[in-house]
């Protein structure tokens, strides 16, 4: 069991949970998007969202300013928050234009806008959990998806919701996080989403 909700940390880590939206959002988009877009989508996101942060970490682990990659602290978190605020608007702007993917370009906006408030959390000192900030996130967009489409995405939806109990089970046997640092990321990756599918459902 020990073994099992330490996977699960790994598997369902953060940084894959962008990149886990966007291939959502072609695998259950109704409109033709030619392949070669596909793989240029998901190359740009896989290199943003994904690599360049890994080179960042080993950049400021090795001017001492993270220890590990948990970033356990609300200081280590600060500067790789910025940075990934940075990241998200060039994606929402850019690999995504509001023309032309109106549903990731929300998708990413509402990121940005649980990034910004998972910064200011850690500026305050409070450390949010952001495995329940990613999951909530993708589960608001999965179950935005089904209305918006109107197709039956149940099974995913029931998968999901059982996928953040157990990453949030997860967290508190790694003693990563208490209930409310776990509730307050859940609802802080969920909101956006809620907010902002307004603006393309």
């Amino acid at each position: 069991m020990n073994a099992l909700l330490r996977s699960i940390s790994f598997i369902f880590h953060p940084l894959l949970m962008p990149i886990l939206g966007v291939v959502l959002f072609f695998y259950t988009s109704p409109r033709y998007i030619p392949l070669s877009i596909i793989k240029g989508k998901l190359s740009a996101i896989f290199l943003l969202t994904i690599l360049f942060p890994i080179l960042i970490f080993y950049f400021l682990k090795a001017s001492k300013y993270v220890k590990t990659i948990y970033l356990q602290s609300t200081k280590e978190r600060i500067v790789p928050l910025i940075i990934n605020c940075g990241v998200l608007v060039y994606i929402a702007f850019k690999i995504f234009p509001i023309n032309e993917y109106k549903e990731v370009h929300f998708f990413f906006i509402a990121i940005l806008f649980s990034t910004l408030s998972c910064l200011i959390l850690a500026i305050l000192k409070f450390k949010t959990s952001i495995h329940m900030i990613a999951s909530g996130g993708i589960l608001m967009f999965l179950i935005a998806i089904s209305i918006h489409y109107s197709i039956n995405l149940n099974v995913l939806i029931a998968i999901s919701f059982v996928l953040v109990g157990a990453i949030a089970s997860s967290r508190l046997h790694l003693n990563a996080h208490n209930y409310s640092e776990l509730v307050i990321g859940f609802f802080i990756g969920l909101l956006p989403q809620l907010i902002l599918v307004k603006f393309w459902l």
